[in-house]
């Protein structure tokens, strides 16, 4: 009897070894998640920034001059629509 309780307290540590990993790994997660959801939220308040201070008075050209081009504001999804396009260009010449 002393070996079987021995071979299961040998096997719960090993489980709770497992569970530990799965454990951080859920937490790494949920970490990386409420990131991005502040990550988010700091766009949109950078996005409303660079509105008012066009409202205020500043242009793109001299927010661009002070390093606060409006670009840092949008998304870049034009860029990954340009290759598309030329791959489809082949496409419709045959």
């Amino acid at each position: 009897m002393d070996t079987i309780e021995r071979t299961q307290q040998q096997a719960r540590e090993l489980l709770n070894s497992r569970i530990d990993s799965v454990t951080d790994l859920v937490k790494a997660r949920q970490h990386v998640a409420d990131l991005e959801a502040k990550l988010v939220e700091a766009k949109k308040e950078n996005k409303k920034a660079y509105v008012r201070a066009i409202k205020d008075g500043w242009s793109a050209e001299e927010l661009k001059k002070l390093g606060l081009d409006q670009a840092t504001t949008t998304r870049r999804r034009q860029a990954t629509k340009k290759p598309t396009e030329s791959q489809s260009a082949p496409a419709a010449d045959a």
